[in-house]
């Protein structure tokens, strides 16, 4: 997530802020490729009793242009809904989560994926997938204490090799924003600052989290002919 909150406008609408796009082809299986956006920069794991989500009103996109003119060619739409489950309580979770349907959860995303061929308002539209659950948040070791398994079950498989993701993930951006932005400092070495103050470890964005929408499928499948 090499992007933050450098953009003034979009940084007051965190939820629709796209903080980065990866693509990459899997090394696992090279005639496939992942596409990672993330978005919601900098949250801090403590972040109740209302936890990060995306936004119901916002249309999240990847764009994927295979001919370098600058205009889309393919384009993966995804769109959130939340759900209470127990209007009568504001908690996120009355007890651990141990699955996606753990009654526990009372706050939950779905989302659908839809894949557009051609100019994304006009193009052929081909809803790849609904009512794909989301992740919850990572809590707390009470709240979630196998989060791995919980997020691991939120990757959906799609068929024809396709498979989506769409939750919160640890950051991958190693950079002490915090000490960069007070004057261009650097905890270890700030004694040695213009304003100097004691030296002190670091404390890096990479404690934080972002929210991620993912989609892994063959290079023909991102293509414009593709189906």
């Amino acid at each position: 997530m090499s992007s933050h909150r450098e953009a003034p406008a979009i940084s007051k609408d965190p939820v629709a802020d796209n903080t980065d796009l990866y693509a990459f082809v899997d090394p696992a299986d090279t005639s496939k490729v992942t596409l990672l956006a993330n978005f919601i920069p900098l949250e801090e794991p403590a972040g109740g009793p209302n936890f990060f989500q995306f936004g119901d009103e916002v249309l999240y996109e990847i764009l994927v242009d295979n001919d370098g003119d600058g205009e889309e060619d393919v384009v993966y739409q995804f769109r959130f809904k939340t759900v209470v489950q127990n209007p009568g309580t504001f908690l996120y979770n009355t007890g651990p989560i141990s699955s996606l349907t753990d009654p526990n959860w009372n706050v939950r995303q779905s989302y659908a994926v839809t894949r557009v061929q051609g100019e994304r308002d006009e193009g052929r539209r081909k809803v790849l997938g609904s009512d794909l659950p989301t992740p919850p948040v990572r809590i707390g070791p009470r709240s979630t204490p196998d989060y791995v398994s919980l997020a691991n079950a939120a990757v959906q498989d799609l068929g024809d090799g396709v498979k989506t993701f769409a939750g919160q993930r640890g950051e991958g951006f190693y950079v002490d924003l915090g000490s960069i932005f007070d004057l261009g400092a650097l905890r270890p070495f700030q004694n040695l600052h213009l304003i100097p103050t004691p030296a002190a470890s670091r404390r890096a964005s990479h404690q934080r989290s972002g929210h991620r929408t993912g989609r892994e499928g063959s290079m023909e499948q991102h293509a414009a002919g593709a189906g």
